[in-house]
């Protein structure tokens, strides 16, 4: 990223490019998967991406009355989940940069019978007042920022004092599965992503967009940076996936 304003480059998996560039990219990627965003989630973790987003859902401690904001809400499986918990008297709301992915969200979150406001916007510059909300989710959404550490700022000053950020998020596995785990995200995600949502490049950024997001020590230093206090977090599957939690205080 540039110092001096101008715009700079980034990463797209493993790509550089112009930071102005990523943004366009990654909607690329969730105009082409949104229709089998969920059934390749299923197929490409063994079911394994609820139990991940359960365990995100328990660590939260959401309570009636609550103000819930999910970002990067996608097709809403947090919303949705947080949508019971709020009531009586909170809310949920639901994000997302993409249309796409926020449409499909919102239709399935009506078919469950939830009323849960939905709003197109970026991470990086939320449009609500500070200390708004108690807590804040993103779910497989913040290695696809182009400045992460400006999108974890906004999601610390939406906060309550005393509010609890959630990032779920993939991550860096145990060192023993590593090669395992390479071969299936090179060899066999885009070749899953070809066959049943006819999209292998999608899923090869996927896959190299993981290398490049932060591992979990590095993401909670950025974390500690925006603000939050007590971060910790919890490896999940060996380290496939981890869970960041943070506190503003």
């Amino acid at each position: 990223m540039s110092t001096d304003g101008s715009e700079g480059t980034t990463h797209f998996g493993f790509e550089t490019v112009p930071e102005q560039e990523k943004s366009q990219r990654v909607a690329q990627v969730f105009d082409s998967v949104a229709p089998r965003y969920d059934l390749m989630n299923d197929l490409m973790s063994a079911g394994l991406h609820r139990a991940w987003k359960a365990f995100c859902v328990a660590v939260a401690g959401v309570r009636p009355g609550h103000r819930v904001l999910d970002i990067a809400s996608g097709t809403g499986d947090l919303a949705r989940a947080f949508a019971p918990q709020v009531e009586p008297g909170g809310l949920v709301v639901a994000t997302d940069i993409n249309a796409s992915m926020l449409a499909e969200g919102r239709r399935r979150l009506e078919d469950a019978g939830l009323c849960v406001p939905a709003a197109l916007c970026d991470a990086e510059a939320l449009p609500f007042p500070s200390a708004s909300f108690d807590r804040v989710s993103v779910a497989f959404g913040l290695r696809n920022m182009t400045h992460k550490e400006r999108a974890l700022s906004e999601m610390y000053r939406v906060l309550k004092p005393g509010g609890k950020l959630l990032v779920l998020e993939f991550s860096r596995p145990w060192e023993p599965l590593r090669g395992a785990y390479d071969f299936y995200s090179f060899q066999i995600l885009p070749r899953l992503g070809k066959m049943v949502a006819g999209d292998a490049d999608s899923y090869r950024y996927l896959a190299e967009s993981i290398r490049q997001h932060p591992d979990q020590r590095t993401l909670k230093g950025m974390m500690e940076q925006a603000g939050f206090a007590k971060v910790d977090w919890n490896n999940l599957s060996a380290g496939v996936v981890a869970l960041h939690i943070g506190l503003k205080a």
